[in-house]
């Protein structure tokens, strides 16, 4: 394992020791609402907190930006992408899927992802060049030749309703020519699924860069496309994203563009 993303395994276990804890007495947590139907809890800032710790240990001029403010200045040569607890409404509910994602960009470029699941001990890695692996087994994304058959995920925009419309028009078109829909709460599983061939495609509009930025990396050495609603290459910074293999992949975009 490269000596980075070993580090990076280390941390976000040490994160998933946090929010395991906090599960199990998540009634008596403090809840902040960031802004419309956007939480935040104490465990998310520990958590956060405790990669960033964990990281600086090894690696104390690197860079770090996490979704709870956790900006840390230093070598921007080196950047860390850091989303602590990834689904936190499922977490604040009780609904066992959430996560932790941290990627790392060297020069702007991804190089290496973790994203990892406390609840069900899974953990999703990949290093630039070498492939995407599933609690050490190399993964895949899926072949399908086009979107008919395909399980799909997505999210609705929930943070901005007003929305809603125009993405239920693209929502019904892909679903008339998808199998199916699933709709889990965390980005960044549901990128770790569709690298792992769990899911077909992904995608979602109003999302951050720590949302996707380690699994993008994971569904690109699993063999997939990463895009932008217009089959872009920079979802990170455009904030929607498509992904899945590449038959599926062209499918949707030419679906969100009708």
């Amino acid at each position: 394992m490269h000596a980075m993303l070993n580090i990076a395994v280390r941390a976000a276990r040490v994160a998933g020791n946090i929010i395991s804890r906090g599960y199990e007495s998540r009634a008596d947590l403090a809840t902040e609402l960031k802004g419309e139907n956007d939480y935040v809890t104490q465990i998310d800032k520990e958590a956060e907190q405790a990669i960033i710790d964990k990281i600086r240990q090894s690696f104390p001029d690197h860079s770090f930006v996490g979704e709870e403010g956790g900006i840390v200045e230093g070598d921007e040569t080196f950047k860390w992408v850091i989303d602590p607890l990834d689904g936190t409404t499922n977490f604040i509910k009780g609904i066992p899927h959430f996560a932790v994602s941290i990627a790392l960009l060297y020069k702007g470029k991804l190089d290496q992802a973790v994203v990892f699941d406390p609840m069900r001990g899974e953990l999703f890695t990949a290093s630039k060049g070498s492939g995407a692996q599933l609690n050490g087994y190399r993964i895949r994304c899926t072949k399908s030749r086009d979107l008919s058959g395909t399980v799909l995920a997505t999210a609705f925009p929930f943070k901005k309703k007003e929305a809603l419309n125009g993405y239920m028009s693209s929502f019904s078109t892909i679903f008339s020519q998808c199998g199916d829909v699933r709709r889990s709460g965390s980005a960044a599983l549901d990128m770790a699924y569709v690298a792992a061939g769990r899911f077909d495609g992904y995608w979602e509009k109003g999302i951050k860069p720590w949302d996707i930025a380690a699994g993008s990396l994971l569904v690109q050495e699993a063999g997939g496309l990463v895009t932008d609603f217009d089959g872009g290459h920079e979802p990170m910074r455009t904030g929607a994203v498509v992904c899945g293999g590449a038959k599926v992949v062209q499918g949707l975009v030419r679906a969100l563009k009708v």
